[in-house]
């Protein structure tokens, strides 16, 4: 079971089994910039894989993906590495001097730590344009995450795959307490209402009317907040918008015996509702085939409706060291392609390609999602990702998580304390990495 942001997010193990995550890939130290790629054969293209973390299992990469790019590119041949294999960190493969030509990695994690940081960076902007590849259909806030990197909206990746949010409910407990099911499109109001219904001490039996992790709500807000100030090296948290996000939220946990424990009790079946990864609702199955469940949209909040979580993104990236870099853009493009995006759809993934076709295409070879509500998993819209910040500005991993815990679950602190708090202690993290540079 891996940690799932170490070196800043080190949050329960609610956040780690996001597509199957098995070990966490490290920031790695500060490289020199390597001067070219691998001496590999000029056919050969070399694609490295750091997340999804499910890609360490070879067979699964290669029934994903692996059998349709040989299908695809006859004349081609594909070298697949995968971060969990022993001696395969950026580190190691920078030292050897094998710079793959795609890497693909969680976006919002290890874009600045290990992309930029060790000078792999590349810019498709034109490579986009030469093979009139149609960013407009992908996801929107997906494709803004990737221009938002730097001011000047250089596209340095193109979303591969996404793990998006949805509410888990077991209707066993609504059907108990005589309390209509969780629809599409429901507010953060009416679902504390229905919480607070929900939350009941029978007996030895508590139950818990809702459940959602702290880290991953902040981490990936629905009100497109930024934990860094976008002009200044600070971190910037005290401010009415956090409020109105850590207030929102912590209210269901000053429901009287509703207080947080973990998302993942709820295939224990005395969980009402649950905000989970769509990953859940085959594992939450595999762990109780008698759970009574089905999901439905995240919650929203009133004054945004249908607004859902900012993409959880995995991106792919060409590197600036590839001297294949055409070929590497057409294999992303492929991926991109309603084809495969259908194929990774069958499986139960979701992608930033989301048409009709793909949407009806879900989760059709996994028989443990037959019945679900699938279609609320594409109800209504991700929230766009905070604008780019300014040049120059020093990036840290703000531990957002550690507004709920340790200073409001453990300390008892108010919401404005505990943003206060935060906000100090990145701030003062972003002048010691300022110090180290």
């Amino acid at each position: 079971m891996k940690k799932f942001l170490k070196a800043s997010l080190a949050i329960t193990s609610a956040f780690v089994i996001l597509t199957g995550c098995t070990s966490e890939p490290a920031q790695s130290d500060k490289q020199q910039p390597v001067a070219s790629a691998n001496k590999s054969p000029d056919n050969e293209i070399f694609i490295y894989t750091v997340y999804p973390a499910f890609y360490a299992k070879e067979d699964i990469w290669e029934k994903q993906v692996g059998q349709y790019l040989k299908k695809k590119f006859p004349d081609l041949t594909f070298k697949h590495v995968q971060w969990d294999n022993p001696g395969r960190q950026y580190k190691d493969l920078i030292a050897a001097g094998t710079i793959p030509d795609i890497v693909i990695d969680n976006a919002r994690m290890n874009l600045q730590r290990n992309i930029l940081k060790n000078d792999l960076q590349y810019d498709m902007t034109d490579l986009i344009k030469k093979y009139n590849f149609d960013t407009s259909t992908l996801n929107p806030a997906a494709m803004t995450q990737m221009k938002n990197v730097t001011p000047e909206g250089k596209i340095y990746g193109l979303p591969f795959q996404l793990s998006d949010f949805v509410l888990f409910y077991n209707k066993d407990i609504f059907d108990k307490f005589g309390v209509d099911y969780p629809k599409d499109g429901m507010t953060y109001d009416e679902v504390y209402e229905l919480a607070k219904k929900l939350t009941r001490v029978e007996g030895e039996n508590t139950y818990k009317g809702y459940q959602q992790h702290p880290g991953l709500y902040m981490t990936y807000n629905q009100l497109s907040l930024s934990p860094l100030s976008l002009t200044e090296d600070k971190a910037e948290m005290n401010t009415p918008g956090w409020k109105k996000e850590v207030d929102n939220l912590r209210r269901f946990y000053e429901i009287p015996a509703n207080q947080f424990t973990s998302v993942d009790d709820f295939p224990k079946g005395k969980m009402a509702m649950s905000v989970h990864v769509t990953e859940k609702i085959v594992q939450w199955y595999e762990q109780n085939k008698n759970l009574n469940f089905d999901i439905a949209a995240m919650p929203s909040f009133s004054d945004a409706p249908g607004v859902k979580a900012q993409p959880n993104l995995y991106s792919a990236y060409i590197t600036k060291q590839s001297t294949k870099k055409d070929q590497a853009f057409q294999v992303i493009q492929y991926l991109l392609s309603e084809e495969m995006q259908i194929n990774f759809a069958k499986e139960g993934i979701i992608g930033p390609l989301q048409t009709q076709k793909v949407q009806e295409a879900f989760g059709k070879n996994l028989p443990q999602m037959q019945g679900k509500h699938t279609q609320a998993i594409f109800y209504g819209k991700n929230a766009m990702p905070p604008a780019a910040r300014a040049s120059g500005l020093t990036y840290i991993d703000v531990p957002v998580h550690g507004v709920f815990q340790p200073l409001i679950f453990g300390e008892s602190k108010d919401s404005v304390t505990a943003l206060r708090m935060i906000e100090e202690s990145a701030t003062k993290a972003i002048q010691t990495e300022k110090a180290a540079q």
